[in-house]
């Protein structure tokens, strides 16, 4: 295994680079700016489509130009932020479930920090929470009470998502089952798809590539759906998964949102996008999922 020793490149060089490959660039200067403010490594992730067979070669598809790249680039940051927008919405009420839910089964306000409930790793995380926290809701509970920790409610408000997700799953069955009824799906597939959630919504909060990206995991199937789903034959790995999953919680705690709508929007907004490379088939908007009014 040799060592990396590929030298740094300024701007212009790569410009030069980029035009050498067969990359078609009008304003070389422009190029540079957008080369120099986004970083040439990120943007090369939206070149390597364009690139003709063999990729190796790093030769560019006859006609690409830097505006087709900038035009992936700018769908991609789109297509983000509208899913990074519904994913709160999931994180919100699958907060509130584990919360509620679990407060109502144990009659235990304080069950977050009982050993009976949550095991030491997970305390551990929730301790190191609360101690660092400054919110001035906590603020407001450590000067006003004597409890050592606030209610689960208040609690989960300062708790990472992925937190969330964790104390999850480290509840026992029982409670799990309980949680997941809420959402109409089985406690080991409401596990995995809220870590496909999660791991979509880490994309969005640090603006990795997400249009055509392949899953590291491959989310669980559910038996027996009672709600509206999608072909089986799907592929779990690519992007359109993951927004059939959104969707699908949308639907349950969104009554008649738009996201489909919105989607729709976008697509059109970038017609030239390959709808395919992430994992959309031909007859998506037919699919009961997005056709149900099911509410």
């Amino acid at each position: 295994m040799a060592p990396y020793s590929k030298p740094a490149k300024s701007p212009a060089d790569l410009v030069q680079q980029l035009k050498q490959r067969g990359l078609a660039i009008a304003d070389e200067a422009r190029a540079e700016r957008y080369i120099d403010n986004i970083g040439y490594y990120r943007l090369s992730a939206y070149m390597y489509p364009f690139l003709a067979e063999p990729k190796t070669a790093h030769q560019y598809k006859p006609g690409i130009t830097f505006d087709r790249v900038l035009r992936l680039y700018r769908f991609d940051k789109k297509l983000r932020v509208l899913l990074f927008n519904e994913i709160e919405k999931i994180e919100v009420a699958f907060r509130a479930a584990v919360v509620n839910t679990i407060t109502d089964r144990t009659g235990d306000i304080f069950w977050m920090t009982n050993p009976s409930y949550v095991n030491a790793s997970t305390l551990a995380l929730i301790q190191r929470e609360y101690a660092h926290s400054t919110e001035d809701f906590i603020l407001h509970f450590k000067n006003a009470y004597s409890n050592p920790y606030p209610p689960a409610w208040i609690l989960s408000e300062i708790l990472p998502f992925g937190n969330i997700t964790w104390i999850f799953r480290n509840l026992s069955p029982a409670h799990k089952k309980a949680v997941s009824k809420k959402f109409f799906l089985h406690a080991p597939v409401l596990e995995s798809w809220m870590n496909v959630v999660t791991l979509t919504r880490n994309s969005c909060c640090h603006h990795a590539r997400v249009w055509n990206k392949v899953n590291s995991i491959i989310p669980n199937n559910m038996a027996g759906m009672t709600r509206p789903w999608i072909d089986p034959a799907t592929d779990k790995r690519r992007t359109y998964y993951n927004i059939c999953i959104i969707k699908y919680f949308l639907d349950i705690i969104s009554q008649n949102n738009d996201f489909k709508e919105k989607l729709q929007a976008l697509f059109t907004s970038f017609p030239e996008i390959d709808l395919k490379a992430m994992g959309f088939n031909s007859h998506w908007e037919t699919e009961p999922l997005w056709m149900s009014s099911v509410k």
